[in-house]
């Protein structure tokens, strides 16, 4: 028993022996240097996972994506003729597929480290989604459809709401469950496309078909190349009512306007149209093979792979560690001035495209 009572006295005694021996060898400043160490390694791992997030998918080949497509779904054997449309159908899921596997996920809906602190990467999906939005919708109401009162694809009247689904909702749902929801929608398109039995799904390859498309993709670039050219502050005159004397507009504007995208977006607008352009590559040369007997028609080949080329200037690598916004003729470099050029030559060659496709 008085064993017993001493054992229990010594506990209070072997507490305090434990804290006078933590505070003699883990003094307050070491406990601040073991936080600092920890902080910096957590710094570290979310920079170096930043900067691989931050990677931008390469290249990939329209044509052998849709002929493992094609075989996925056993339609045909690898080396068979490929069916019209599924290039361009094929494209289309390449980029949405990229965009939302690619290193780090899809992260324009992020709300944790490090995908929460990056803005470049995200800009670039969205500049990829809109064109994936604008040649979905192509697809449903041009493609996909003989006439203007012919009935619209099942398929693909599900797959262009998913896709146009808000690109930052992070949770119920996230975009990119949405966005890959549209994706099982399209495969069943192009699955049905490349089935001979199913005569519910078409592409229709036409000179109308492919003009109007383009002149989605023109609005599109014309409005990065203003908004990248803005990055230097211009007046310019107001041309909104220009070349129509009946013309009118609702609210009065002033006869010069000073245009000037804030400093802040600049980063913003290089890589939405770095994403763009990179999405656009893939979808011209899938029409490139899928209206290859129009264009030959129209003897047009040349001038959509010049177009190619000039975007294919848009995803050189970029050596500086920020987006430079010097003046026009100053001593530090404009990226966006260098990326409106490449932006404005390949839609004046789409412009001279829709000129030649209409023609008879």
């Amino acid at each position: 028993m008085t064993e017993d009572i001493k054992a229990g006295s010594d506990t209070p005694h072997l507490g305090r022996r434990f804290r006078n021996f933590a505070d003699d060898h883990l003094p307050q400043g070491r406990w601040l240097s073991i936080a600092v160490a920890v902080f910096a390694v957590y710094a570290l791992i979310v920079l170096g996972l930043g900067v691989y997030w931050s990677i931008t998918p390469g290249e990939f080949d329209v044509v052998e994506r849709a002929r493992s497509y094609t075989v996925s779904v056993g339609a045909s054997e690898a080396s068979a003729p490929l069916i019209t449309g599924a290039v361009t159908t094929s494209a289309l899921l390449g980029v949405v597929d990229s965009m939302l596997s690619k290193s780090g996920g899809y992260l324009r809906n992020d709300r944790l480290p490090p995908g929460v602190y990056l803005d470049n990467i995200p800009n670039w999906e969205y500049g990829a989604l809109i064109q994936s939005r604008d040649l979905v919708r192509a697809m449903r109401e041009l493609f996909s459809r003989s006439q203007s009162q012919s009935k619209e694809d099942g398929d693909l009247s599900l797959a262009e709401p998913l896709l146009n689904f808000q690109s930052n909702s992070w949770l119920l749902p996230a975009s990119e469950n949405e966005y890959r929801k549209a994706m099982r929608s399209t495969q069943s398109y192009l699955q049905r496309l490349m089935d001979p039995n199913a005569q519910n799904a078409q592409f229709y390859a036409r000179a109308d078909n492919l003009r109007d498309w383009l002149a989605m993709v023109n609005t599109r670039l014309g409005s990065l190349s203003q908004r990248l050219s803005a990055s230097v502050s211009e007046r310019r005159l107001n041309t909104d009512l220009a070349g129509d004397g009946n013309a009118s507009q609702s609210t009065a504007a002033p006869s010069e306007l000073e245009v000037r995208t804030p400093w802040k977006e600049i980063d913003d607008v290089f890589y939405e149209s770095r994403g763009a352009a990179w999405a656009l590559i893939h979808f011209l040369k899938a029409a490139e093979v899928d209206f290859a007997d129009i264009l030959e028609d129209k003897n047009a080949q040349v001038s959509l792979r010049q177009i190619v080329r000039e975007l294919e200037g848009t995803q050189g690598v970029v050596w500086s560690p920020l987006i430079l916004n010097g003046s026009g003729f100053g001593l530090l470099a404009n990226h966006s001035l260098v990326m409106a050029s490449y932006i404005s030559r390949a839609n004046a060659a789409i412009i001279d495209l829709r000129d030649l496709l209409s023609q008879g």
